[in-house]
């Protein structure tokens, strides 16, 4: 394998180890915001990863950020470029163009990134989308309410993780749900300097949710894969539980496959992982939103142990511009089920049990994220839960009967605020 650094951006310690399992010490150089860097202690643990050759700081939520890179960093000579989080895939992008390599391509990222944008666009293209308009402020989403039925979703244009999002049923709601919304606190995983905020208000579709997975070379795909998804009760729409693969028929999940084909030939989508979220209702998939990078939450795992297939290292290989090795299974082995952790809101007195729930059959995994003394908060994006058991069995439904009843061995005890 070559010797060039692979660069990595955004600081995923699972990513680098996903990477120490087949790249040799010293091998990958790691690309984060300096605000970020300090808040999650990323230098200390670059220090002990012996895979990470350098840690670079860098400003790469900027405009113009990946060409300044480049202009200071021509002769870096990367094997590969990728971004792992969601706000580091435009540089990403960009920053393959300049180096000559395997990339999703900056115009894809873009849309991908401004979820009004890929509305319009892949709306062309005949792909089935809610609703939406950008609003700018409470008068603008009631104005979009009164003029249809039912809930509506008020949610940024350009976040991750659920952050800002909620379903709102009534006018009345609109004027805290709006103050509520525009406080994105991302906390550690963001830098400190202020976004531009940009929100929607979109119809509220209801069905069944899910997503698909691709693995793509220069627009084709290798690998597909349909995850089914299950959300907290409540106002929220944030995500409580995901089966890898979905247990669907055929004719939905080819739909669903066929559709996620069609978003990327509509935004030009080159080579590498595609994460992309549907509704279908009443047999049509409805379009949530695409990301040109790994599926979070755990999916990707979850998705080499249910097939199995190589699914981080033939990535890898397809933006070194490496033939991948597969093979690519088109039908997974076993099932695999997550389920999050919800402990409401307060401080942390105690953490019990989840040693326990790991050791139980079929369980992969059993994380509490919490420790005593930690305030934790209601659930209002992925961030706020507070933990995650991982089960496989024969079955879907077994699996997430083994990772729910994981859950129900651990005991978080919580201080409610008073």
């Amino acid at each position: 394998m070559s010797e060039r650094p692979v660069t990595v951006i955004g600081f995923v310690p699972a990513a680098l180890a996903s990477l120490a399992e087949f790249r040799p010490d010293r091998s990958v150089i790691l690309i984060e915001e300096p605000d970020v860097v300090r808040k999650r202690g990323v230098r200390a643990a670059a220090a002990e990863a012996p895979v990470v050759r350098e840690l670079i700081e860098w400003e790469y939520q900027t405009p113009g950020a990946a060409d300044e890179f480049f202009a200071l960093h021509g002769d870096l000579r990367p094997a590969a470029v990728a971004a792992i989080q969601e706000y580091g895939t435009p540089f990403a992008a960009r920053l393959a163009e300049r180096y000559g390599l395997p990339g999703a391509g900056l115009g894809a990222v873009q849309l991908f990134r401004d979820k009004s944008l890929l509305r319009r666009v892949t709306r062309a293209a005949g792909v089935a989308n809610p609703a939406s308009v950008g609003v700018e402020g409470p008068e603008e989403v009631r104005a979009f309410m009164a003029a249809r039925p039912g809930p509506v979703i008020l949610k940024p244009a350009d976040r991750q993780a659920s952050v800002g999002t909620r379903i709102l049923h009534s006018a009345a709601e609109v004027e805290q749900a709006w103050r509520e919304c525009v406080l994105q606190d991302e906390g550690v995983y963001v830098p400190d300097r202020p976004v531009p905020l940009r929100m929607l208000v979109e119809e509220c579709v209801r069905g069944s949710e899910y997503s698909v997975e691709m693995l793509v070379d220069d627009g084709a795909p290798l690998f597909r894969n349909v995850t089914a998804k299950t959300l907290f009760p409540g106002p929220r729409p944030v995500e409580l539980g995901h089966l890898v693969p979905a247990a669907v028929p055929e004719a939905v999940r080819d739909l669903l496959f066929a559709q996620t084909e069609r978003v990327l030939r509509a935004v030009g989508f080159g080579t590498g992982v595609v994460h992309c979220e549907w509704i279908v209702a009443d047999g049509t998939p409805y379009l949530v939103e695409c990301a040109g990078r790994w599926a979070g939450d755990g999916i990707m795992d979850a998705i080499e142990r249910a097939y199995p297939v190589a699914l981080v290292r033939n990535f890898w290989s397809l933006m070194m511009g490496e033939k991948p090795a597969g093979p690519f299974p088109g039908r997974a082995a076993q099932s695999v089920a997550i389920r999050f952790l919800d402990v409401g809101a307060g401080v942390v007195e105690s953490v019990q049990g989840a040693e326990e729930a790991a050791a139980l059959p079929g369980v992969v995994s059993c994380d509490v994220t919490v420790r005593p003394g930690e305030e934790t908060r209601e659930v209002r994006s992925s961030w706020d839960r507070a933990g995650r058991a991982v089960a496989c069995a024969p079955t879907g439904a077994e699996a997430e009967r083994r990772a729910a009843e994981a859950l129900r061995r651990v005991e978080v005890k919580v201080r409610p605020h008073h």
